[in-house]
Protein backbone atom coordinates (compact mmCIF):
# COMPACT_ATOMS: atom_id res chain seq x y z
CA UNK A 1 0.00 0.00 0.00
CA UNK A 2 2.63 2.29 0.62
CA UNK A 3 4.02 1.85 -2.52
CA UNK A 4 1.24 2.74 -4.47
CA UNK A 5 0.69 5.43 -2.39
CA UNK A 6 4.39 6.87 -2.95
CA UNK A 7 3.42 6.03 -7.35
CA UNK A 8 0.44 7.80 -6.65
CA UNK A 9 2.11 11.23 -5.16
CA UNK A 10 4.87 10.35 -7.62
CA UNK A 11 1.98 10.76 -10.50
CA UNK A 12 1.30 13.82 -9.02
CA UNK A 13 4.23 15.44 -8.93
CA UNK A 14 5.14 14.05 -12.34
CA UNK A 15 1.99 15.16 -14.07
CA UNK A 16 2.25 18.91 -12.92
CA UNK A 17 5.88 18.93 -15.26
CA UNK A 18 3.71 17.11 -17.64
CA UNK A 19 1.13 19.60 -18.15
CA UNK A 20 3.86 22.47 -17.51
CA UNK A 21 5.46 20.99 -20.61
CA UNK A 22 2.23 20.97 -22.32
CA UNK A 23 1.58 24.16 -22.01
CA UNK A 24 4.77 25.63 -22.67
CA UNK A 25 7.12 23.44 -24.80
CA UNK A 26 4.57 22.54 -27.21
CA UNK A 27 6.77 22.96 -30.58
CA UNK A 28 9.25 20.62 -28.48
CA UNK A 29 7.49 17.92 -27.78
CA UNK A 30 9.10 15.75 -30.26
CA UNK A 31 12.35 15.78 -27.93
CA UNK A 32 10.66 15.69 -24.09
CA UNK A 33 7.67 13.04 -24.95
CA UNK A 34 9.88 9.91 -25.71
CA UNK A 35 11.38 10.50 -22.26
CA UNK A 36 8.12 11.52 -19.89
CA UNK A 37 6.38 8.29 -21.69
CA UNK A 38 9.62 6.09 -20.65
CA UNK A 39 9.37 7.53 -17.20
CA UNK A 40 6.12 6.97 -16.49
CA UNK A 41 6.79 3.34 -17.81
CA UNK A 42 9.42 3.15 -14.98
CA UNK A 43 7.30 4.88 -12.25
CA UNK A 44 4.57 2.28 -13.24
CA UNK A 45 6.26 -0.98 -13.02
CA UNK A 46 8.54 0.07 -10.07
CA UNK A 47 5.77 1.51 -7.99
CA UNK A 48 2.04 0.41 -9.32
CA UNK A 49 3.34 -2.74 -10.40
CA UNK A 50 2.39 -2.64 -13.91
CA UNK A 51 4.60 -3.03 -16.57
CA UNK A 52 3.56 -1.47 -19.47
CA UNK A 53 4.43 -2.60 -22.95
CA UNK A 54 6.71 -0.18 -25.28
CA UNK A 55 3.81 1.12 -27.22
CA UNK A 56 3.11 4.21 -29.58
CA UNK A 57 2.03 6.49 -26.90
CA UNK A 58 2.88 10.37 -26.97
CA UNK A 59 1.22 13.51 -26.05
CA UNK A 60 -1.93 12.22 -25.83
CA UNK A 61 -1.22 9.49 -23.21
CA UNK A 62 0.83 12.21 -21.13
CA UNK A 63 -2.16 14.86 -20.97
CA UNK A 64 -4.87 12.02 -20.09
CA UNK A 65 -2.53 11.00 -17.10
CA UNK A 66 -1.09 14.07 -16.08
CA UNK A 67 -5.17 15.03 -15.35
CA UNK A 68 -5.44 11.90 -13.98
CA UNK A 69 -2.71 11.59 -11.68
CA UNK A 70 -3.16 15.15 -10.54
CA UNK A 71 -6.13 15.48 -9.40
CA UNK A 72 -5.54 11.83 -7.80
CA UNK A 73 -2.55 12.64 -6.16
CA UNK A 74 -3.76 15.92 -4.70
CA UNK A 75 -7.05 14.75 -3.63
CA UNK A 76 -5.29 11.85 -1.60
CA UNK A 77 -2.98 13.44 -0.41
CA UNK A 78 -5.79 16.53 0.92
CA UNK A 79 -7.31 13.58 2.32
CA UNK A 80 -4.51 11.74 4.12
CA UNK A 81 -3.52 14.99 5.80
CA UNK A 82 -6.47 16.25 7.37
CA UNK A 83 -7.02 12.56 8.23
CA UNK A 84 -2.83 12.88 9.66
CA UNK A 85 -4.05 15.74 11.52
CA UNK A 86 -7.53 14.57 13.36
CA UNK A 87 -5.96 11.49 14.20
CA UNK A 88 -2.87 13.26 15.79
CA UNK A 89 -5.27 15.77 17.57
CA UNK A 90 -7.32 12.26 19.28
CA UNK A 91 -4.00 11.20 19.92
CA UNK A 92 -2.43 14.46 21.84
CA UNK A 93 -5.62 14.58 23.53
CA UNK A 94 -5.13 10.77 24.78
CA UNK A 95 -1.24 11.88 25.91
CA UNK A 96 -2.45 15.32 27.98
CA UNK A 97 -6.06 14.06 29.13
CA UNK A 98 -7.68 17.04 27.24
CA UNK A 99 -10.83 15.88 25.62
CA UNK A 100 -13.84 17.84 25.78
CA UNK A 101 -17.31 17.25 26.02
CA UNK A 102 -19.04 17.59 22.56
CA UNK A 103 -23.14 18.06 22.22
CA UNK A 104 -24.52 16.98 18.75
CA UNK A 105 -28.01 18.76 18.04
CA UNK A 106 -30.10 17.30 16.21
CA UNK A 107 -33.73 18.01 15.06
CA UNK A 108 -35.26 16.14 18.37
CA UNK A 109 -32.62 14.41 19.81
CA UNK A 110 -29.19 15.58 21.11
CA UNK A 111 -26.62 13.65 21.30
CA UNK A 112 -23.33 13.87 23.92
CA UNK A 113 -19.70 12.73 22.97
CA UNK A 114 -16.15 13.84 23.47
CA UNK A 115 -13.51 15.35 20.75
CA UNK A 116 -11.48 11.92 21.23
CA UNK A 117 -14.27 9.95 19.47
CA UNK A 118 -14.92 12.64 17.04
CA UNK A 119 -11.59 12.73 16.11
CA UNK A 120 -10.70 9.04 15.86
CA UNK A 121 -14.44 8.67 13.84
CA UNK A 122 -13.17 11.48 11.21
CA UNK A 123 -9.77 10.11 10.88
CA UNK A 124 -10.63 6.82 10.36
CA UNK A 125 -12.59 7.78 7.49
CA UNK A 126 -10.83 10.65 5.98
CA UNK A 127 -7.89 7.85 6.11
CA UNK A 128 -10.21 5.02 4.43
CA UNK A 129 -11.13 7.85 1.97
CA UNK A 130 -7.56 7.98 0.95
CA UNK A 131 -6.86 3.97 0.58
CA UNK A 132 -9.59 4.56 -1.93
CA UNK A 133 -8.76 7.18 -4.05
CA UNK A 134 -4.97 5.69 -4.14
CA UNK A 135 -6.88 2.58 -5.50
CA UNK A 136 -9.32 4.34 -7.73
CA UNK A 137 -5.85 6.73 -9.08
CA UNK A 138 -3.92 3.56 -9.36
CA UNK A 139 -6.53 1.39 -11.61
CA UNK A 140 -6.89 4.59 -13.94
CA UNK A 141 -2.88 4.95 -14.41
CA UNK A 142 -3.08 0.97 -15.33
CA UNK A 143 -6.09 1.71 -17.38
CA UNK A 144 -4.76 4.29 -19.24
CA UNK A 145 -1.51 2.63 -19.74
CA UNK A 146 -2.85 -0.58 -20.80
CA UNK A 147 -4.68 2.06 -23.37
CA UNK A 148 -2.14 3.97 -24.63
CA UNK A 149 1.12 2.10 -24.16
CA UNK A 150 -0.34 -1.23 -25.26
CA UNK A 151 0.70 -2.78 -28.72
CA UNK A 152 -1.17 -0.85 -31.83
CA UNK A 153 -3.58 -2.50 -33.90
CA UNK A 154 -0.50 -3.16 -37.00
CA UNK A 155 1.31 -4.76 -33.75
CA UNK A 156 -1.29 -6.94 -32.13
CA UNK A 157 -1.73 -7.81 -36.41
CA UNK A 158 1.95 -9.03 -36.42
CA UNK A 159 1.93 -11.09 -32.84
CA UNK A 160 -1.38 -12.81 -34.50
CA UNK A 161 0.22 -13.47 -37.85
CA UNK A 162 3.49 -14.63 -35.83
CA UNK A 163 1.42 -16.85 -33.32
CA UNK A 164 -1.27 -18.24 -36.26
CA UNK A 165 2.50 -19.19 -38.10
CA UNK A 166 3.84 -20.99 -35.39
CA UNK A 167 0.90 -22.67 -34.38
CA UNK A 168 0.76 -23.83 -38.21
CA UNK A 169 4.41 -25.12 -38.08
CA UNK A 170 3.88 -27.02 -35.03
CA UNK A 171 1.14 -28.92 -36.59
CA UNK A 172 2.10 -29.88 -39.37
CA UNK A 173 5.17 -31.42 -37.14
CA UNK A 174 2.49 -32.66 -35.09
CA UNK A 175 1.05 -34.72 -37.88
CA UNK A 176 4.74 -36.03 -39.26
CA UNK A 177 5.72 -37.28 -36.36
CA UNK A 178 2.36 -39.21 -36.01
CA UNK A 179 3.34 -40.07 -39.41
CA UNK A 180 6.46 -41.95 -37.78
CA UNK A 181 4.76 -43.73 -35.13
CA UNK A 182 1.98 -44.91 -37.26
CA UNK A 183 4.91 -46.30 -39.45
CA UNK A 184 6.39 -47.69 -36.35
CA UNK A 185 3.47 -49.49 -35.31
CA UNK A 186 2.99 -50.86 -38.60
CA UNK A 187 6.69 -51.91 -38.78
CA UNK A 188 7.37 -53.42 -35.71
CA UNK A 189 4.04 -54.97 -34.97
CA UNK A 190 1.83 -55.55 -38.16
CA UNK A 191 4.66 -56.78 -40.29
CA UNK A 192 6.35 -58.92 -37.44
CA UNK A 193 3.21 -60.83 -37.21
CA UNK A 194 2.12 -60.96 -40.96
CA UNK A 195 6.06 -62.52 -41.51
CA UNK A 196 5.96 -65.01 -38.52
CA UNK A 197 2.08 -66.31 -40.33
CA UNK A 198 3.66 -66.27 -43.64
CA UNK A 199 6.55 -68.44 -42.82
CA UNK A 200 4.58 -70.77 -40.63
CA UNK A 201 2.11 -71.57 -43.78
CA UNK A 202 5.29 -71.98 -45.85
CA UNK A 203 6.37 -74.28 -43.11
CA UNK A 204 3.10 -75.79 -43.11
CA UNK A 205 2.92 -76.34 -46.96
CA UNK A 206 6.53 -77.99 -47.26
CA UNK A 207 5.63 -79.79 -44.54
CA UNK A 208 2.43 -82.00 -44.96
CA UNK A 209 3.18 -84.06 -41.71
CA UNK A 210 3.47 -80.88 -39.55
CA UNK A 211 0.86 -79.23 -41.34
CA UNK A 212 -1.92 -79.65 -38.95
CA UNK A 213 0.27 -78.22 -35.73
CA UNK A 214 1.56 -75.26 -37.50
CA UNK A 215 -2.16 -74.26 -39.15
CA UNK A 216 -3.14 -74.10 -35.36
CA UNK A 217 0.39 -71.59 -34.63
CA UNK A 218 -0.77 -69.96 -37.97
CA UNK A 219 -4.38 -69.41 -37.02
CA UNK A 220 -3.19 -68.34 -32.94
CA UNK A 221 -0.67 -66.07 -35.17
CA UNK A 222 -3.41 -64.65 -37.38
CA UNK A 223 -5.74 -64.02 -34.25
CA UNK A 224 -2.55 -62.04 -32.64
CA UNK A 225 -2.70 -59.83 -35.75
CA UNK A 226 -6.12 -59.26 -36.01
CA UNK A 227 -5.80 -58.09 -32.29
CA UNK A 228 -2.65 -56.06 -33.48
CA UNK A 229 -4.18 -54.29 -36.32
CA UNK A 230 -7.52 -53.53 -34.23
CA UNK A 231 -5.16 -51.83 -31.52
CA UNK A 232 -3.02 -49.85 -34.30
CA UNK A 233 -6.25 -48.76 -35.56
CA UNK A 234 -7.53 -47.42 -32.45
CA UNK A 235 -4.23 -45.67 -31.60
CA UNK A 236 -4.57 -44.11 -34.79
CA UNK A 237 -8.19 -42.92 -34.48
CA UNK A 238 -10.79 -44.73 -32.50
CA UNK A 239 -14.22 -44.89 -34.37
CA UNK A 240 -16.26 -44.85 -31.00
CA UNK A 241 -15.21 -41.43 -31.11
CA UNK A 242 -17.21 -40.03 -33.68
CA UNK A 243 -20.32 -42.39 -33.16
CA UNK A 244 -20.36 -42.82 -29.16
CA UNK A 245 -18.64 -39.42 -28.09
CA UNK A 246 -15.23 -38.86 -26.29
CA UNK A 247 -17.02 -40.15 -22.75
CA UNK A 248 -17.20 -43.62 -24.81
CA UNK A 249 -13.75 -43.43 -26.30
CA UNK A 250 -11.87 -42.33 -23.35
CA UNK A 251 -13.90 -45.45 -21.65
CA UNK A 252 -11.82 -47.54 -24.51
CA UNK A 253 -8.80 -46.49 -23.11
CA UNK A 254 -9.38 -47.05 -19.63
CA UNK A 255 -10.37 -50.60 -19.95
CA UNK A 256 -7.07 -51.22 -22.38
CA UNK A 257 -4.83 -49.60 -19.18
CA UNK A 258 -3.09 -51.81 -17.59
CA UNK A 259 -3.31 -49.26 -14.53
CA UNK A 260 -6.64 -48.34 -12.77
CA UNK A 261 -7.76 -45.05 -14.68
CA UNK A 262 -10.59 -43.16 -13.44
CA UNK A 263 -12.92 -40.62 -15.71
CA UNK A 264 -15.01 -38.05 -13.91
CA UNK A 265 -17.06 -36.87 -17.21
CA UNK A 266 -18.80 -32.91 -16.56
CA UNK A 267 -19.28 -31.68 -20.20
CA UNK A 268 -22.49 -31.30 -20.92
CA UNK A 269 -23.33 -30.65 -24.76
CA UNK A 270 -20.36 -32.64 -27.51
CA UNK A 271 -17.74 -30.04 -28.14
CA UNK A 272 -16.94 -29.05 -32.03
CA UNK A 273 -15.45 -32.42 -33.25
CA UNK A 274 -11.65 -30.89 -33.61
CA UNK A 275 -11.70 -30.03 -30.00
CA UNK A 276 -13.17 -33.53 -29.05
CA UNK A 277 -10.41 -35.47 -31.18
CA UNK A 278 -7.26 -32.85 -29.26
CA UNK A 279 -8.88 -33.77 -25.95
CA UNK A 280 -9.09 -37.36 -26.17
CA UNK A 281 -5.66 -37.37 -27.85
CA UNK A 282 -4.33 -35.49 -25.01
CA UNK A 283 -5.70 -37.66 -22.37
CA UNK A 284 -4.46 -40.69 -24.30
CA UNK A 285 -1.16 -39.60 -24.44
CA UNK A 286 -0.86 -38.61 -20.85
CA UNK A 287 -2.13 -42.06 -19.98
CA UNK A 288 0.51 -44.27 -21.96
CA UNK A 289 2.95 -41.65 -20.20
CA UNK A 290 1.97 -42.12 -17.27
CA UNK A 291 1.99 -46.15 -18.19
CA UNK A 292 4.55 -46.46 -19.40
CA UNK A 293 7.40 -43.30 -18.12
CA UNK A 294 5.79 -42.72 -14.32
CA UNK A 295 5.41 -46.39 -13.27
CA UNK A 296 1.77 -44.63 -12.01
CA UNK A 297 -0.29 -46.93 -9.28
CA UNK A 298 -3.70 -44.76 -10.45
CA UNK A 299 -4.49 -42.60 -12.89
CA UNK A 300 -7.51 -39.63 -12.61
CA UNK A 301 -8.95 -37.92 -15.79
CA UNK A 302 -11.58 -35.03 -14.90
CA UNK A 303 -13.13 -33.06 -18.25
CA UNK A 304 -15.07 -30.02 -17.46
CA UNK A 305 -16.82 -26.94 -19.10
CA UNK A 306 -16.78 -22.97 -18.13
CA UNK A 307 -18.04 -20.88 -20.03
CA UNK A 308 -16.71 -21.18 -23.74
CA UNK A 309 -13.72 -23.52 -22.56
CA UNK A 310 -13.62 -27.09 -22.06
CA UNK A 311 -11.06 -28.40 -20.10
CA UNK A 312 -9.31 -31.67 -19.27
CA UNK A 313 -6.61 -32.44 -16.63
CA UNK A 314 -5.09 -35.94 -16.19
CA UNK A 315 -2.98 -36.56 -13.39
CA UNK A 316 -1.06 -39.22 -11.75
CA UNK A 317 1.02 -40.41 -8.58
CA UNK A 318 4.01 -41.66 -10.42
CA UNK A 319 7.27 -40.45 -10.19
CA UNK A 320 7.21 -37.44 -12.03
CA UNK A 321 10.12 -35.63 -13.91
CA UNK A 322 7.83 -35.58 -17.24
CA UNK A 323 9.61 -33.72 -20.10
CA UNK A 324 7.19 -31.05 -21.47
CA UNK A 325 9.66 -30.39 -24.47
CA UNK A 326 9.31 -34.21 -25.36
CA UNK A 327 8.02 -35.68 -28.75
CA UNK A 328 4.73 -36.92 -27.32
CA UNK A 329 3.69 -33.81 -25.00
CA UNK A 330 5.22 -31.12 -27.32
CA UNK A 331 3.22 -32.71 -29.79
CA UNK A 332 0.20 -32.61 -27.53
CA UNK A 333 1.51 -28.75 -27.15
CA UNK A 334 0.95 -28.00 -30.69
CA UNK A 335 -2.57 -29.63 -31.14
CA UNK A 336 -4.04 -27.73 -28.59
CA UNK A 337 -1.79 -24.62 -29.62
CA UNK A 338 -3.24 -24.95 -33.13
CA UNK A 339 -6.76 -24.68 -31.96
CA UNK A 340 -6.07 -21.51 -29.80
CA UNK A 341 -5.87 -23.50 -26.63
CA UNK A 342 -3.38 -23.73 -23.85
CA UNK A 343 -1.41 -26.51 -22.12
CA UNK A 344 0.68 -27.05 -19.32
CA UNK A 345 2.79 -29.56 -17.72
CA UNK A 346 3.22 -29.43 -13.49
CA UNK A 347 5.52 -33.00 -13.52
CA UNK A 348 7.84 -32.14 -9.88
CA UNK A 349 10.45 -35.30 -9.15
CA UNK A 350 8.61 -37.51 -7.23
CA UNK A 351 5.53 -35.63 -6.87
CA UNK A 352 3.54 -36.74 -9.77
CA UNK A 353 2.49 -35.49 -13.08
CA UNK A 354 -0.62 -33.45 -13.75
CA UNK A 355 -1.41 -32.64 -18.01
CA UNK A 356 -3.70 -29.25 -18.17
CA UNK A 357 -5.56 -28.99 -21.67
CA UNK A 358 -7.87 -25.84 -22.30
CA UNK A 359 -9.87 -25.32 -25.72
CA UNK A 360 -12.09 -22.94 -26.41
CA UNK A 361 -15.72 -25.35 -27.22
CA UNK A 362 -15.65 -24.18 -31.23
CA UNK A 363 -11.77 -24.49 -31.91
CA UNK A 364 -11.25 -21.08 -33.66
CA UNK A 365 -7.90 -20.54 -34.41
CA UNK A 366 -8.83 -17.23 -37.05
Amino acid sequence: MLRRLAGVLAGAVTGGAELLLLALAWPARARWAPRLVALERARLRALLGYDAEAGTAGTGYLAARAVTGLAGGYLTLALGFVGALFLGGAGWAVVTGSATPVVLRFPGINLTTDSLIIGLVCAAVLLALTALCCWATVAAERRLAARFLGPGVQEQMRRRIAELTTTRSGIVRAVDDERRRIERDLHDGVQQRGVALAMLLGRARHSPADAPALVDQAYAESRRLLDELRSVAWRVYPTALDELGLRAALAGVAERSPVPVTVHYGLGDRPAPQVETALYFVAREAITNAVKHARARDILVVLGEDGKAVRVDISDDGQGGADPSGGGLSGLARRVLALDGTFEVASPAGGGTRVTAVLPKEGACG
